[in-house]
């Protein structure tokens, strides 16, 4: 039920052919506990690693609203393949579009290196103990002459399987007015970084998501892409991170449930239950669920493309793309659930790809933005309470300046 333009049906069309491989490799991978190298490459040969990289540098240029489809229908396939793919594609997008404004010479080049092949990205911030907002690292950065040495140790390191470099964050302690948050990007294959084989989980085995351990990893001043003050809610990183990674997190887990409603028609269908109005009632539901969770995607993508979004004050906007990934990644749980209740057996066994799909889907509620703190924001923001202090776009960047915390509940 899908209302594309002809560009976006182009690409959601050769996303289906890849998506059709990835399905018949995904149980393996997932019993194995290994990363679908191979998916990777599909992508690469297909020319979807310089999907979001703009025309003018190489890529096809797909904006938000075009690359939504494309990961939910790379999902229906495999959602651990999607999943990890989304952090590479959606940072691409992100980096582009503040391109197309500002002419950045830096985002040129690694948006040139991607076009070029030699460029595969990860985001990996999230730390054991902390929770993953981007206000704050437990890794910590020393200023050493002409940059700085990272040391910690991040978990969740998706896609860290085949990229090349990554972003990440640091907590700069001895910053001129108090502690900051340097997000910094590194090659993988640099001095003093090493991954640890930590990943054995319920679901999303194929991202293989392990933890990576920097110790005195050296960046470059120039490498210190952006900062903010410890606590501190930022403009450049709604834009850059909340306003393209929630949606993208939506299509993937909204794609999971679409392939498992996909899988549950024909199994009906060929059992000759569709005029069953359980069944009715039961795939009825499930199709309002995710077009409530696309209604909102695409919403979101046309917020952010108007720059709307941007208007409503960096605490407001950031809870808003927290609604969206909230609202996609429940809805895809309670689809997986709803259609236990009509395929019976077949959603417990290993041998079809259901409960691959069922366990996949649970991974959304915690990713961040997870469940509870996006209710808190949401809720917060709802009720006129600040959360925490706000850098906004006048002021954002490396001379942004800590403010008083936001007053106690």
């Amino acid at each position: 039920m899908h209302c594309l333009t002809e560009r976006q049906q182009g690409f959601v069309d050769r996303a289906a052919v890849l998506a059709d491989r990835f399905a018949e490799r995904a149980q393996l991978h997932d019993r194995e506990n290994t990363f679908p190298h191979e998916n990777y490459e599909d992508l690469r040969e297909a020319g979807f690693l310089q999907l979001s990289v703009p025309a003018e540098l190489g890529g096809e240029g797909a904006e938000l609203a075009d690359i939504l489809p494309v990961l939910e229908r790379l999902a229906m396939g495999d959602g651990a393949t999607a999943l990890a793919f989304t952090m590479h594609l959606s940072p691409l997008g992100q980096w582009g579009s503040v391109w197309r404004r500002t002419g950045n010479p830096r985002l040129e080049a690694l948006l040139r290196q991607a076009s070029e092949g030699t460029l595969v990205w990860a985001s990996i911030t999230s730390e054991v103990g902390l929770r993953n907002d981007m206000t704050d690292a437990l890794t910590k950065a020393v200023k050493v002459p002409g940059g700085f040495t990272l040391s910690g140790r991040k978990s969740f390191a998706t896609n860290s399987a085949v990229a090349t470099h990554c972003s990440t964050t640091a907590r700069y302690e001895d910053a001129e007015g108090g502690p900051r948050v340097l997000l910094c990007q590194i090659a993988l294959d640099q001095p003093g970084v090493r991954i640890h084989q930590t990943w054995d989980t319920l679901g999303m085995r194929g991202t293989q998501s392990n933890d990576v351990e920097l110790s005195e990893v050296f960046v470059p001043d120039e490498a210190v892409v952006h900062s903010l003050p410890v606590n501190h809610l930022d403009a450049r990183v709604l834009e850059t991170v909340w306003a393209w990674a929630m949606p993208a997190f939506s299509a993937t887990y909204t794609g999971i449930a679409a392939g498992a409603l996909d899988f549950a028609v024909q199994r009906l269908t060929k059992r000759g239950r569709p005029i069953d109005p359980v069944v009715q009632d039961a795939i009825g539901e499930c199709t309002i669920l995710l077009e409530s969770s696309r209604a909102l995607m695409y919403r979101h993508a046309e917020e952010v493309a108007s720059r709307r979004l941007f208007d409503l004050g960096v605490q407001e906007a950031t809870a808003r793309c927290a609604l969206v990934k909230y609202v996609a990644s429940n809805n895809a749980v309670k689809v997986l659930q709803r259609l236990v209740d009509v395929i019976g057996g077949m959603s417990y066994t290993r041998a079809l790809p259901f409960e691959r799909m069922w366990r996949d889907a649970q991974a959304g509620t915690f990713m961040p933005m997870g469940n509870l703190a996006a209710r808190k924001l949401i809720g917060a923001s709802a009720l006129g309470v600040r959360t925490a202090p706000s850098i906004g776009f006048a002021e954002t960047g490396h001379d942004s300046r800590a403010k008083e915390p936001a007053p106690a509940p």
